[in-house]
């Protein structure tokens, strides 16, 4: 965060983009030649994570100074909805590709994407940095400073605690194989199916919400999305139909990407452009371990209870800490983006 608020936001993203690339020629190379193992696809995937610890940052710092503050909202829908599409397609064009080609091909296709994305990045129009303006020093005070404006601010740290407690408690992705098995019955394809449920809720609510006016009231929004998150969260897990379930699972991903969608804007447009990189950097931080904190929490409730009492009391739980933050952040409550 503090390097995405020292150096050209741009060519960051295009240099964690450029080490991703070379890493993906490095094993379509190795996998193409018999030479691939687990130790090289742990070193990547190191690798991979460290590029995109950088580039993240600086790619979400880099979008408020593209549009103006009226049009930002609208950009972080668009943005959000090609994330949502990539997520969708991009795991059914591998598939595709595994299935025609190989796994070497694959890598090296990634690649091309990756270098597509590179060109396409030069042509960007971005704001030019006043030369007064303030830059990061590159030392712990400066990580410290990001650190101390998320605090302060109470509309960005209660929209990132929303999203990181919702994720941990309400998260049922690590479930969906017993669901699958053990709930339906439907099998893999049921399974596959169930997988993409959320997927398409989320790119269906892409496209509804860049065909309605932007949200305005986005606090009380972001609170009833997440709470709806919540309960979509309930009713998959207490049900036995499948429909029902793939239904609920697709409703409960048209409710995080509206949380995606407003939580973004609000975090950016309440960040000044100088702390931009370090406060998207903690929001990366709250992202990752929410994801992962919330599969592990799923799997240690489910084993010591059932996979169906884990999610319910999760959808519970997201209900609880959404009544909690709104009523302890008052100002999230009555957030709204001027005009």
């Amino acid at each position: 965060g503090v390097v995405a608020d020292r150096f050209a936001r741009r060519g960051l993203v295009q240099l964690g983009q450029l080490v991703v690339a070379v890493a993906c020629i490095a094993l379509a190379a190795m996998t193409n030649a018999g030479e691939a193992r687990p130790f090289h696809l742990f070193a990547v995937a190191t690798v991979i994570a460290a590029a995109a610890a950088f580039a993240n940052p600086a790619r979400a710092a880099l979008l408020p100074s593209l549009v103006s503050r009226d049009q930002f909202p609208r950009a972080v829908t668009w943005a959000s909805t090609a994330q949502a599409l990539a997520f969708a397609t991009g795991p059914a064009l591998a598939g595709l590709v595994l299935a025609s080609r190989s796994i070497a091909v694959a890598y090296a296709g990634a690649a091309c994407l990756l270098a597509g994305s590179i060109v396409t990045l030069v042509f960007l129009q971005v704001v030019p940095v006043a030369a007064n303006a303030k830059r990061a020093a590159l030392s712990w005070p400066a990580v410290f400073e990001g650190l101390r404006f998320v605090a302060r601010q109470k509309v960005v740290l209660g929209a990132m605690s929303l999203d990181l407690f919702a994720v941990i408690l309400g998260g049922s992705g690590a479930l969906l194989p017993v669901f699958a098995n053990d709930v339906l019955h439907v099998g893999a394809r049921g399974y596959g199916a169930l997988s993409a449920a959320l997927e398409v809720g989320a790119v269906a609510m892409s496209v509804l919400l860049i065909a309605l006016p932007p949200i305005r009231r986005a606090g009380p929004a972001l609170l009833s999305a997440v709470a709806c998150y919540g309960v979509a969260t309930i009713v998959f897990g207490a049900s036995t139909a499948y429909p029902v379930s793939l239904v609920a699972y697709g409703l409960a991903g048209a409710a995080d990407q509206v949380s995606v969608v407003l939580r973004q804007t609000l975090v950016q447009l309440n960040t000044p452009d100088e702390l931009r990189g370090r406060v998207s950097s903690v929001s990366s931080i709250f992202i990752g371990a929410s994801n992962q904190l919330g599969a592990v929490e799923a799997g240690f409730v489910a084993a010591a209870t059932t996979a169906p009492f884990a999610v319910v009391s999760g959808g519970i739980g997201v209900l609880i800490v959404v009544v909690i933050v709104a009523l302890a952040i008052p100002e999230l409550r009555r957030y709204v983006i001027a005009h």
